[in-house]
């Protein structure tokens, strides 16, 4: 069970009542993501309240009326689920970071320079971030803040989202061993097997990881691989 003394609320008000229950903040958040939680482990008491600080205990009337139960443990889990729960300073600063890590790779994976058509690098993004007074919103999409932070980083930063065409060839020899590479950089359009083993493949990729993948492909053929940019787009 969770200890008293470092459990969060977790609230939620309607048809005019008040419910709280006390939980774990990690835990509840993940059984609030669809994680298979039970819910016995996420809270510190199994009792529902309409005030968890003054230990005053929800009414089984008021229950039955919003959870059709009186059951707390019931009434706990839609607590968590359709209520808010609070969060810790430490666990709102770890997603806070997870965010940001996100944003960055996001930018950086998809965004290059329009000049060179290379991608800008992580401490290039996050200099240019801090210089335009990025302001992180940890409850808000990963996707919709990237564009929040693309509108702020283009007075300061040339940057263009860019997806990148590339037909590959693979000699016989490396073909079976290439698809890992392939498949974890991007969408196949097209693949053909050649009659000799070789495998011809058209890759649609972000424009910013094209250089990891000339790499990572080049690695594995020992540089005996042809690749070769289509389209941008």
């Amino acid at each position: 069970m969770v200890n008293v003394d470092k459990a969060v609320i977790a609230r939620l008000k309607s048809h005019g009542h008040t419910f709280e229950i006390l939980v774990d903040s990690d835990m509840a958040l993940e059984l609030k993501a669809g994680k298979g939680i039970d819910i016995k482990n996420v809270l510190a008491a199994q009792k529902v309240f309409t005030d968890a600080h003054k230990g005053l205990a929800a009414a089984e009337g008021a229950m039955k009326e919003v959870f059709g139960t009186a059951d707390h443990l019931e009434a706990a889990k839609a607590i968590i689920e359709k209520g808010e729960v609070q969060i810790t300073a430490e666990h709102k600063a770890k997603l806070r970071e997870q965010k940001y890590r996100q944003i960055v790779n996001m930018i950086h994976v998809n965004g290059v320079d329009p000049t060179t058509h290379h991608p800008h690098p992580l401490q290039r993004i996050e200099n240019a971030l801090a210089e335009a007074k990025f302001h992180l919103h940890e409850f808000e999409p990963v996707q919709r803040q990237v564009q929040e932070a693309l509108k702020l980083l283009r007075p300061i930063l040339p940057i263009k989202f860019e997806i990148k065409e590339i037909s590959v060839k693979i000699p016989p020899e490396f073909a079976a061993k290439s698809y890992g590479i392939i498949n974890s950089f991007g969408t196949k359009l097209r693949e053909d097997w050649q009659n000799d083993g070789s495998l011809l493949v058209l890759l649609e990729i972000p424009g910013g990881l094209e250089s990891d993948f000339y790499d990572k492909i080049n690695a594995l053929t020992h540089g005996n691989v042809e690749a070769k940019v289509q389209k941008v787009r």
